[in-house]
């Protein structure tokens, strides 16, 4: 090799060195300027610095980016829901981290996809790139119970979504939308039925994490469901009819939803009805527990939370709060307990509004039940249609309810003693919990039926003699009303004979009396505006 050759290969030898030590110099120099702002540099400098740098690269990208984010507002995001149920069917090999999940009561596996995963899925042609992002938000105002780390800590998510800029329409029109509609079917075919309830302590922040849910495992259904066969299928046949008519509602200008008053005595059924129209509908369960809201405000808030296709249902709605007729001459009940549930700053005004009025529209498919034990205690105002739009009286137990049961419990259709108790059941006031408690006494069919017969013949003795003590209650009660009134008139005439021997004069007698007739006036107004 000639020196002027040797001379030429020390020479880029040395040039590639300095470019390598340049290049190692301005690498570190960048690490440490990285590590100084991330350091040193508040949060909102570093994120401002970084929207910066991503704005000049952003202008010369040919990619745009759609950012999802899991909440809008205080309700959960449709679409974030979505994506999050459809890329768990578009996980491939080159995913390295997924997560898994499965509750006790559910067949399903629930899988998603992990933090900072990438995933690819092709619509029409077009590749479209998901990236899950999670951060951290230190505040002590803002808490999500999924993070059980900290209660000072809360997990933000969002799905950042990348494409060429020339399909922006494709996933906006058409992408979009298809994933939304997959996803809403994909749910419904594995879904597990869920009942919510509230959690109060994290009312403060998200609404939607104020409803915490179990799987709901009632086995419950029109079939098994002892009820009056004319009104079981009148409810089944309003059902049907009610999920059938979007288009209906939406042409004659109505909120799409559907009240229905369940009201009878305890032990009726009321509850296995709820349960057998959200099985037979596939809707979710909201138990709204009125004396652990606050005020009307927070009333609506917890309204919008709530899930398309779902069962709302208020319990005992006359026992919750002060509802009463408001035609009613009864004055509202005097307490001196501040605290006392039933006087918080829930209306009738703000119930009215929540399930008739502008807010109660902010959502599909909504049925909205109420239960009661006493119908006559409601405020009419709730019972009409447009907010109960149905009513259904659950009865003592019928004929027809007790060959319910009795297959049900028993597996049979006829038996020789089934005359008997028919006779019983229409003779005396039993409901159906009373006789399928009966109905497991025993393995043997003879022994269990006998002892029913038995129990109904108790059981109208008892509610015959019930019914005396009611009736003879009633009785002493308006011979007490009567005396008092006796014995009102017995003193006013004693009064007057008392005046009239007071003098020897008639004259004076007689102003002695007008005199005792106006103080005697002025007495029994006090007495009436008293009472």
């Amino acid at each position: 090799m000639s020196s002027s050759d040797s001379s030429s290969a020390e020479s880029r030898l040395a040039t590639a060195k300095t470019v390598l030590t340049t290049a190692a110099s301005v690498a570190a120099t960048a690490m440490l300027a990285r590590s100084l702002l991330q350091d040193y540099l508040p949060d909102e400098v570093h994120d401002y610095i970084s929207y910066g740098f991503r704005s000049i690269f952003g202008y010369f990208s040919s990619q745009m980016t759609i950012i999802i984010e899991e909440f809008e507002g205080f309700a959960h995001n449709e679409v974030f829901e979505a994506a999050e149920a459809y890329l768990a069917t578009k996980i491939s090999p080159s995913n390295k981290r997924i997560k898994v999940s499965k509750h006790e009561k559910e067949n399903n596996y629930n899988v998603t996809v992990e933090r900072d995963e990438e995933v690819v899925d092709t619509y029409n042609g077009v590749k479209f790139q998901w990236i899950l992002h999670c951060r951290h938000v230190e505040s002590k105002n803002f808490h999500n119970p999924r993070d059980l780390n900290s209660t000072m800590r809360s997990e933000v998510r969002s799905f950042e979504l990348n494409f060429h800029k020339k399909f922006k329409d494709i996933a906006l029109e058409s992408y979009l939308p298809f994933m939304v509609k997959r996803a809403t079917l994909m749910k419904q075919e594995k879904k597990t039925l869920k009942i919510f309830t509230l959690s109060p302590e994290n009312m403060y922040g998200n609404y939607s994490d104020a409803w915490t849910s179990v799987s709901l495992d009632h086995p419950s259904t029109f079939k098994t469901l002892a009820m009056d066969a004319d009104v079981k299928t009148s409810v089944m046949e309003d059902l049907d009819k009610f999920v059938k008519r979007r288009d209906f509602y939406k042409r004659v200008g109505k909120a799409w939803k559907r009240g229905y008053l369940l009201y009878g005595p305890p032990g009726t059924g009321k509850s296995s009805l709820i349960a057998a129209m959200a099985n037979h509908l596939n809707f979710d369960i909201y138990d709204l527990e009125l004396t652990a809201v606050n005020n009307n405000s927070e009333l609506r808030r917890l309204l919008i939370a709530t899930a398309n296709r779902s069962i709302l249902i208020v319990e005992d709605i006359d026992c919750s709060l002060e509802l009463k007729d408001r035609t009613s001459d009864e004055p509202p009940r005097e307490s001196d307990d501040v605290e006392d549930p039933r006087y918080k700053k829930v209306t009738l005004s703000g119930l009215l509004n929540f399930i008739d009025g502008l807010w109660s529209s902010c959502g599909d498919e909504r049925i909205i039940i109420f239960t009661t034990n006493y119908k006559d205690k409601l405020d009419a105002a709730l019972l009409r249609p447009g907010r109960m739009d149905m009513h259904i009286h659950m009865s003592y137990c019928t004929p027809s309810t007790f060959k319910a049961l009795a297959s049900n419990y028993l597996e049979i259709k006829e038996h020789r003693l089934f005359s008997k108790i028919e006779e019983g059941i229409e003779a005396t006031e039993v409901t159906p919990a009373e006789v399928a408690e009966q109905l497991m006494r025993n393995d043997s069919v003879d022994k269990v039926l006998e002892g029913l017969v038995e129990f109904l013949k108790v059981k109208k003795i008892e509610n015959e003699q019930d019914k005396a003590k009611k009736e003879k209650q009633e009785l002493e009660n308006k011979e007490k009303t009567n005396k008092g009134k006796d014995s009102g008139v017995k003193k006013s005439t004693e009064d007057v004979e008392e005046q009239l021997v007071r003098n020897d004069r008639v004259d004076k007698i007689l102003e002695g009396l007008v005199e005792l007739l106006k103080v005697k006036k002025i007495d029994n107004d006090q007495d009436k505006s008293q009472t």
